[in-house]
């Protein structure tokens, strides 16, 4: 039932694809192919979360993350060798059709470690919500992605300053941030 309708899916979408093909660059300038673009997953969790940003969210879980701040939640997400390689084209569709609350937070690992496949999928998926979660701070996240975002969390997780009360971050270093309505894009 699946490959049915990934296939319904890729056939209906051929128009949207080449144009995202032609418009998809890499974070060095260069123009990528999204049909050869791949990510390194963790796993996708399609049970719903609202633990991850705002309403019943499906949760994409990256592979890799060279920060491996102390007590992670995902230490099982660090290591870059693991999890399973996907293509972008591929992991779109499976959203797509999966995903019924159109609410996507791209989490990990560390998301930004794979910023080629991270900009070709929020590219993929521009009609959902995206939220994405990083250790890093904002001024270090590429405008590039921060652009196609809805939400984003920045910074480390820190043990000491760790909270269970204000929704959506793991400690109070940390920022959940609207790029709606927050002043957080910034220019190239």
């Amino acid at each position: 039932m699946y490959m049915q309708k990934k296939n319904e899916y890729m056939k209906t979408h051929k128009k949207k694809i080449h144009s995202i093909q032609a418009n998809t660059s890499t974070t060095d300038g260069s123009r990528d192919d999204v049909s050869t673009t791949m990510i390194r997953i963790n796993s996708l969790d399609l049970r719903g979360s609202v633990c991850d940003g705002p309403g019943l969210r499906t949760v994409l879980f990256l592979q890799g993350c060279q920060r491996r701040c102390p007590n992670c939640h995902n230490p099982e997400t660090w290591d870059s060798e693991s999890g399973r390689l996907i293509p972008i084209l591929d992991l779109a569709a499976r959203i797509r059709i999966e995903a019924p609350t159109r609410r996507l937070t791209i989490s990990g690992g560390e998301p930004l470690e794979q910023t080629v496949g991270v900009l070709a999928l929020l590219n993929e998926l521009s009609d959902f919500d995206l939220a994405l979660y990083t250790g890093y701070e904002l001024e270090e996240v590429p405008p590039s992605i921060l652009r196609r975002l809805d939400w984003i969390k920045v910074g480390s997780f820190d043990i000491h300053h760790r909270t269970t009360t204000t929704p959506f971050i793991g400690s109070g270093n940390q920022r959940f941030l609207s790029t709606r309505d927050e002043l957080v894009l910034l220019d190239d």
